[in-house]
């Protein structure tokens, strides 16, 4: 599994202080069934906690997800910002996974090297403590 995060989710996790250990703990929730709402055609909603808090008033992320291959955090947003995606938000991010799903390994590297991307730290082997 690798985890990726667009370049505009990558200065929200780093203004709110979301570290890879977070992105990847829920990563690891989502491979185990436990996320917070499929919203169809590989997007999925997962609740993230503030540091040192729970995930009641933490944050909501929207991921593009396919099972033992790619999650790419697409757009994330404190939970009192506001309660969930418009329709035209959601139909925005359903059409952008398609694209991102449908991206090759040679295409991931090439939007990594143009700065589209990041690559979260991640490893497979290694259990993060909750």
């Amino acid at each position: 599994m690798r985890i990726f995060e667009t370049k505009w989710f990558a200065r929200f996790a780093r203004k709110e202080r979301i570290d890879d250990n977070m992105l990847t703990a829920a990563v690891r929730e989502v491979e185990k069934g436990l996320n917070d709402g499929e919203l169809g055609r590989g997007l999925i909603k997962k609740r993230l906690a503030r540091a040192g808090e729970g995930k009641r008033g933490g944050y909501r992320t929207i991921i593009v997800y396919r099972a033992g291959s790619r999650s790419v955090f697409v757009y994330g947003f404190p939970e009192s910002a506001k309660a969930n995606l418009s329709a035209i938000e959601l139909d925005v991010y359903r059409k952008l996974a398609q694209i991102v799903l449908g991206f090759s390994d040679a295409d991931m590297a090439t939007a990594l090297n143009k700065g589209e991307v990041e690559e979260v730290n991640y490893d497979d082997e290694k259990e993060v403590s909750d």
